[in-house]
């Protein structure tokens, strides 16, 4: 079963969630606020968190912004509003499904399943089984580790598989389209989402797209990483 954060101000529909989904085994832990969210998610690991959008302090797209700032955990927008260029919008932003209520507990837990589902199979397929070294970068895919000049990086989960995603293909230019499909795992989407993850791997490899040691955009084509100041060394 789950570990599942539902961001909730109203509570008759919050005791709603907790109680139907402590019942289907799920642990829960609530919150009424979007800056609640963000400590709980900040100092506790969750499976999948609930996010309404109405929320008294801060906007819920706001919200769902500032999560992606500090993990990679699913999350399914419950909401009232039920636009199609904001759906579109909020998936773009990082997302992971999209309920309108009113819905029923069981149609929230065949989602939360499904989701679950594509995130632990993501993670699996896309692990290579040996090393990968670009430069003073060293990813290890199966531990999920990766360090750069043999001090560790602090990769979120998005973060961790686009940079392994890029290393297993040195020196490759990888469209957007690419990345959306095989690391997003999307048929479609903005180039804007691609980017925000690509500035902040960026930021923790120490560069600036200004300024590139292994991230290379070629614009208008993708993005490619290898080594600084040269050829990607053969793989072993």
């Amino acid at each position: 079963m789950a570990s599942v954060l539902v961001v909730e101000d109203d509570q008759f529909v919050r005791s709603a969630l907790i109680r139907h989904l402590t019942e289907a085994s799920h642990t829960v832990r609530s919150v009424g606020t979007a800056l609640e969210a963000l400590r709980e998610v900040a100092h506790l690991r969750f499976d999948v968190v609930v996010l309404d959008l109405g929320l008294p302090d801060l906007d819920g797209a706001e919200a769902l912004k500032m999560l992606r700032g500090i993990t990679d955990v699913p999350v399914i927008i419950a909401t009232a509003r039920d636009d199609e260029a904001e759906i579109v919008r909020l998936l773009n932003d990082g997302a992971d499904d999209y309920l309108t209520k009113p819905f029923s507990v069981e149609h929230l837990s065949a989602r939360m399943a499904a989701v679950l589902r594509r995130a632990r199979s993501g993670a699996g397929e896309a692990a290579p089984s040996r090393e990968l070294r670009v430069g003073g970068l060293a990813i290890d895919p199966l531990r999920r580790q990766a360090s750069l000049d043999g001090a560790a990086l602090d990769l979120t989960r998005r973060e961790f598989d686009l940079l392994a995603f890029l290393a297993g293909r040195p020196g490759v230019v990888v469209s957007r389209k690419e990345l959306l499909a095989e690391v997003w795992q999307q048929a479609y989407g903005d180039d804007q989402t691609i980017d925000v993850h690509l500035s902040w791997l960026r930021r923790k490899l120490g560069e600036t797209a200004a300024r590139p040691r292994y991230l290379h955009t070629l614009r208008g084509v993708g993005v490619k990483l290898e080594p600084p100041g040269g050829r990607p060394e053969p793989a072993r």
